[in-house]
């Protein structure tokens, strides 16, 4: 069994931070790419950032230059540094890792997501 556990949502006022975090922790033998995604009220659900194994980057567009993902290999963890939020960034942000277990199968790139966290930006 995997787990992904996210933190550091919250409310903040345009302008501000946030750091989330997501900690994987179970049967885990590797992890591939991991991500954020984010579901505003109303809209589909849409990829943030994801970040490959070798530290390769991919940003939205809305996003980029604002936010930053990295990955802490040895902790199993994946990182989204958000600054000068926006009121449109408000939504909850759901990370994604694309695990491979310790007996070596991969279920799919979708199959394991964080409960998802709020992060409400305010004017």
């Amino acid at each position: 069994q995997v787990q992904l556990v996210e933190s550091g949502g919250g409310l903040v006022q345009a302008g501000g931070s946030l750091r989330l975090s997501c900690a994987a922790s179970g049967s885990i033998f590797s992890i591939n790419t991991m991500g954020w995604y984010r579901q505003a009220p109303g809209k589909q659900r849409e990829l943030a950032a994801t970040i490959t194994s070798g530290g390769n980057t991919n940003y939205a567009d809305s996003v980029t230059g604002r936010f930053t993902i990295s990955r802490d290999n040895a902790k199993q963890t994946v990182y989204l540094q958000m600054n000068n939020l926006k009121p449109e960034d408000t939504a909850v942000y759901y990370c994604n890792a694309d695990i491979v277990h310790r007996d070596r199968s991969r279920v799919g790139t979708f199959a394991y997501w964080g409960q998802g966290t709020q992060v409400t930006v305010s004017s």
